[in-house]
């Protein structure tokens, strides 16, 4: 059976974490991240909720009701793993001892800042915690599909839906391409196998510069090129 969209985008995720981390997972594709870590990578994985050493998706068989994370979706426990309130949860986000959040996203600006709390008409559910995450996280890290459900970007150069706040995301990873944000925008480090620059370009809405193959904090300032066309989007995170 072939990969689901949002495995494929949480496998690109997965791929960029790094040994000794303390990762927090967000609702929606960033939880299947936790499915998906690259054997050689030993990260621990935080819920906001209040647990530290989550696991991969149990089994049916394997599900416990007191084992949620904060999409309220089931998860297991790794040897070693602690439970604590959601104050002490966010103590840790707060005070700087995340290193890496990953983020779903409505949509990304040219800048790289993320808009993922509001659809604009639409009730708010919740702020949640990302606005903490993009304070407190040493490295963020967008999961998002490419296009929302009405095939339009959801990178523009400007966004439409209100920010999350000001800080950039460091990282955003699609199922066709990965950018890199820096203090001059977007740089494409990474295409997905079967798709080319040019579909990139044409349903990327904002700017950017090209480095295939950089590192993550190797890729270039400068932002090239103007992209498709934006407007607003609904898609969930």
């Amino acid at each position: 059976m072939s990969e689901s969209v949002s495995d494929a985008i949480a496998r690109r995720v997965a791929s960029h974490l790094r040994g000794g981390e303390i990762v927090n997972l967000g609702i929606g594709i960033p939880t299947l991240v936790a499915d998906h870590l690259p054997d050689d990578v030993d990260v621990v994985l935080q819920t906001e909720n209040g647990m530290l050493g989550v696991g991969p998706t149990p089994g049916p068989d394997a599900v416990d009701p007191n084992l949620v994370n904060a999409g309220k979706l089931p998860v297991s426990e790794l040897a070693g793993a602690s439970y604590f309130s959601s104050s002490a949860s966010f103590a840790m986000i707060r005070g700087g001892h995340v290193d890496v959040a990953i983020l779903g996203a409505l949509q990304l600006d040219g800048r790289g800042r993320i808009a993922n709390w509001s659809i604009p008409g639409k009730p708010i559910l919740g702020v949640g915690g990302a606005m903490d995450l993009l304070v407190g996280a040493r490295r963020v890290i967008a999961a998002t599909t490419h296009l929302a459900k009405d095939r339009t970007p959801k990178i523009v150069q400007d966004a439409t839906f209100p920010l999350t706040a000001d800080r950039p995301v460091d990282l955003i990873v699609t199922e066709h391409a990965t950018f890199a944000a820096g203090a001059d925008g977007l740089t494409l480090i990474e295409i997905a196998p079967g798709t080319s620059q040019e579909w990139v370009a044409e349903n990327t809405g904002a700017a950017f510069a090209v480095a295939l193959g950089a590192a993550d904090a190797d890729a270039p300032a400068a932002a090239v090129g103007a992209a498709a066309t934006s407007s607003e989007t609904e898609d969930e995170r």
